[in-house]
């Protein structure tokens, strides 16, 4: 009787044993959860104790921290800010239109942590420091620094590697945050502006290819004075060597002129009597000649040359010989 009795306790608290296990299970995974985190390998870590910073974990793994403490994550991976636009003076106080991006990072989450806490509130203090910086250094600078066709005169690359290392140095030691690169993504005049100095652009322009048109014409008068020169050297020298060849023909023929005449007088004699008739008689030409003239004798025996005439032997002495 007594045993069943107890046996009838016993199974009425059992329910109640398994209630109380099955809380003291689930509290047991709570805790675990409240105590037990991972870190991501894009992320960053940090446990705070009431909101003061106790842990920075920058390691991807598992981490412990008390139930009562608070856990943080940052995501530490590359992020871009294009800034707006904002108008600057140049070194001349020449008004422009200026815009850059920047390349940033979370490189200190403690710091980062203390003073920005989100993405909005860290690019809200890059701008401002892009903005201090780049106006400082358009300020400090002529325009042909950023807008010339002047390789010398052309530093736009060296002055913003120069604002990259100033935005980072102020940015990390501010706020944590680091800075890897900053480009400059508009470099333009304000709009009230641009006529004017497009004007003068424009004239400026004219001017410089007033003066390369003006160098060209000179370089091609030298040139033009030049080839004058060459053309009248070539000349010189052609005319040289032909009258060389013309004085040497002209040798040439004396001799074969001589050789000729040498085997055949008589024959020579009547060409020479044949081409100046044919020099001085013309059509309805009256022509007086003495009789001992070798045209006379001609047109009076056709054998004179030949001696067949009286008196041609004297004739013919008188003949002209070349």
């Amino acid at each position: 009787m007594v045993r069943s009795r107890d046996n009838a306790v016993v199974s009425d608290r059992w329910p109640y044993r398994r209630a109380l296990a099955a809380i003291a299970a689930l509290g047991l995974v709570a805790a675990v959860g409240l105590c037990f985190f991972t870190v991501d390998s894009a992320d960053y870590a940090i446990v705070t104790d009431f909101g003061k910073p106790t842990q920075v974990i920058t390691a991807p793994g598992l981490g412990f921290k008390h139930p009562l403490q608070s856990l943080r994550t940052f995501d530490h991976r590359l992020f871009v800010y294009a800034a707006s636009p904002s108008e600057f003076l140049t070194l001349e106080k020449t008004p422009v239109v200026a815009s850059g991006t920047i390349l940033w990072r979370v490189a200190d989450p403690k710091r980062y942590f203390e003073t920005v806490l989100d993405r909005r509130s860290a690019e809200s203090r890059l701008g401002d420091i892009l903005s201090a910086e780049l106006g400082a250094a358009i300020g400090s600078n002529r325009l042909v620094a950023f807008v010339s066709m002047d390789a010398a005169a052309y530093r736009a690359d060296a002055i913003v590697a120069e604002i990259a290392r100033r935005c980072d140095a102020v940015a990390l030691r501010d706020y944590g945050i680091g800075v890897l690169d900053v480009q400059l993504r508009g470099f333009d005049f304000p709009k009230q502006n641009r006529p004017r100095l497009y004007a003068r652009m424009k004239s400026e322009r004219g001017r410089i290819s007033m003066l390369y048109r003006s160098e060209g014409e000179e370089e091609g008068l030298k040139v033009r004075a030049a080839a004058e020169e060459q053309k009248a050297r070539i000349l010189a020298r052609a005319i040289e060597f032909s009258q060389q060849r013309r004085g040497e023909g002209d040798g040439e023929a004396a001799r074969i002129y001589a050789n000729a005449l040498s085997r055949a007088p008589e024959f020579y004699a009547f060409l020479r009597a044949m081409e100046a008739s044919r020099n001085f008689a013309r059509k309805s030409t009256t022509m007086v000649l003495p009789a001992d003239s070798p045209l006379f004798g001609v047109l009076l025996d056709s054998n004179y040359f030949n001696g067949g005439a009286p008196g041609s032997d004297g004739i013919r002495r008188e003949l002209p010989r070349k």
